[in-house]
């Protein structure tokens, strides 16, 4: 049998099939009526609108054929989408290509071809329509148009099909971004005005005068507090959009992942005592990676600020370092845990979950979001294990980065200048 011939296009041509997505169910009824429409036009018991995929075709509409799928070599299409021209085969046994193909020594017994190429708009031929007959037999010109015309349908069809998904996601999305847009407004206007609110009550205070100056100390630590939490959080929101946008500052240098991690935790200790929980480090002596230290501690504090709020009175919260396989940090918590709907999405910027909505607890769903942007920036990987109730697992990855050694220093008119 003759060797099946490959379009010069052939990569292009199947990678368009891919994203047009159009073997996802076989058969379909348009194609299929299309394909019923071809044997009526060609007055053929057999037709097929038929894909030619990289290792086989599909057969997306058939008249006749009970077949879903074969190889390359099962019709003659493979032919067609090279010629990209109307082939009529009008007699398969006296055709040395044909002589011992399957389809026409064994079932269905074709000995008559005629298939028109499925071109698409980007001009790659994905398939063909066809018609066969058990004898021998001609098309006329009419009936040659009116598979070249069913073709084109099929192209058109399949480029629709394509569009108005993508636009149905488009418009999911818009609705999504709209939906994500008012939640952070609301989440950023309550982080906002309740220490603003609550700054200009104490300043009230403070200007009428009345309060002992103990009681003026102890309001000025809470304005200063409720400043230090504005400030952070128009710092975060600033670092998100520089991480989105690409242009924020990265100066990796060599660091002790485990001294890292213990000034993490160190930072937020006192919220931790605050809130009843033990927190605590599990590491080796050192863990040296190539890494910009201040993003890197600025991430990890994120994960472990959201594991202290989300973990109620007497748990735990503990940091783990590891050197093997690769430098890694994992954040374990015995808290309330992260509902399977909500996990998928916890990465995503300004996403806060139900159970942090229904608890009303603080935040604007920028924490983890910030962690996955600066981890990736080294990149690494962050992956979340949780369950509701039964705490969560967040695992920093940093691979490749052990033993990475620092640039050398440059030389310029003698002198050493670090770059």
């Amino acid at each position: 049998m003759a060797s099946i011939p490959i379009p010069a296009d052939e990569a292009e041509r199947v990678a368009e099939l891919a994203t047009l997505q159009s073997l996802t169910a076989v058969p379909e009824p348009d194609f299929t009526a299309i394909a019923q429409l071809a044997a009526t036009a060609c007055q053929t018991p057999l037709a097929l609108v038929t894909l030619i995929e990289s290792e086989g075709q599909t057969y997306k509409g058939r008249v006749g054929i009970t077949a879903t799928h074969g190889g390359r070599e099962a019709t003659a299409c493979s032919y067609v989408i090279c010629s990209r021209e109307v082939l009529e085969i009008p007699d398969a046994l006296a055709d040395e290509r044909f002589l011992e193909n399957p389809w026409v020594t064994g079932e269905p017994y074709v000995r008559f071809y005629c298939g028109a190429p499925i071109v698409t708009s980007h001009d790659h031929a994905l398939g063909a329509v066809c018609v066969m007959d058990h004898m021998p037999r001609r098309l006329t010109e009419h009936q040659h148009q009116a598979l070249t015309t069913l073709a084109a349908a099929v192209a058109g069809l399949m480029e629709a099909r394509y569009y108005t998904q993508r636009a149905d996601e488009i418009v999911t999305r818009l609705q999504e971004a709209e939906e994500l847009k008012s939640q952070f407004l609301r989440t950023v206007n309550h982080e906002l005005r309740t220490p603003l609110t609550s700054i200009s009550s104490y300043l009230q205070l403070i200007q009428d005068g009345e309060l002992d100056e103990v009681t003026e100390q102890k309001f000025l630590r809470v304005i200063e507090r409720n400043s230090q939490r504005i400030l952070a959080l128009i710092d975060d929101l600033l670092l998100m959009a520089s991480l989105n946008a690409r242009t924020a500052a990265h100066h990796p240098g060599e660091v002790n992942l485990a001294e890292l991690a213990r000034r993490a935790v160190e930072k937020v200790t006192p919220a931790a005592r605050e809130g009843h929980l033990v927190v605590a480090v599990h590491a080796p002596a050192s863990v040296m990676v190539w890494v910009d230290a201040a993003r890197l501690e600025h991430a990890l504090t994120q994960v472990l600020d959201n594991a202290i709020k989300f973990t109620p009175p007497g748990g735990s919260v503990i940091a783990v370092v590891e050197g093997e396989p690769v430098p890694t940090i994992e954040v374990r918590d015995t808290g309330i845990g992260i509902a399977p709907a909500d996990l998928e999405h916890v990465l995503e910027d300004f996403y806060r979950g139900g159970e942090a909505e229904e608890r009303a607890i603080g935040g604007t769903g920028v924490g983890l979001s910030i962690t996955n942007k600066i981890v990736q920036l080294h990149s690494g990987q962050v992956h979340i294990d949780s369950r509701p109730g039964r705490g969560t697992r967040v695992r920093i990855s940093l691979p490749g980065t052990v033993g990475r050694a620092p640039p050398e220093p440059a030389r310029r008119n003698g002198k050493t200048v670090r770059r």
